[in-house]
């Protein structure tokens, strides 16, 4: 007993913090802000993306219907144009996905960047020992997400 006396008399002055790092990418200005600069960037190739796919689906319900009463040659020629617009449509999918992806890990990365910055400031003004971002369970007294959210929504 006088051997685990100290040690937890020793935990009683430790100081630990969690930050749900989920909601700091989810809730966050910078996030918000990096989301929107995102849809911004992106949204002109996303709308010509879904204006391929109309055509290429107008392409194979005309191709469908038509078949009966088109010659061969006529068909094949659709057929092939059809394929064509599908293959360039199915690669620029994803050259658009790869694309999206790599810039939302650039952005997502300033946001993790910065909000580190903030839980570290954070941590050596109120002297936590330990900054835990992610925790089975986290009580809500230790829960700094808070604290973290609303100095990165205040002005540099």
């Amino acid at each position: 007993m006088s051997v685990l006396l100290p040690a937890a008399q020793a935990q009683e002055s430790v100081r630990i913090g969690y930050v749900n790092t989920e909601r700091i990418l989810r809730d966050a200005a910078p996030a918000k802000a990096a989301q929107q600069k995102l849809e911004a960037e992106f949204s002109k190739r996303d709308k010509e993306l879904q204006e391929m796919g109309a055509r290429l689906k107008a392409l194979s319900e005309r191709l469908d219907r038509d078949a009966a009463v088109i010659n061969d040659s006529e068909r094949s020629r659709r057929q092939r144009e059809f394929s064509d617009l599908d293959k360039e449509f199915q690669r620029k999918q994803r050259e658009f996905r790869e694309d999206l992806n790599q810039r939302r890990n650039e952005e997502l990365a300033q946001v993790v960047e910065r909000a580190n910055r903030v839980i570290k400031q954070i941590a050596e003004q109120e002297k936590y020992d330990f900054i835990l971002q992610d925790a089975v369970f986290a009580s809500p007294r230790v829960d700094i997400t808070d604290k973290v959210l609303r100095t990165l929504a205040a002005p540099k």
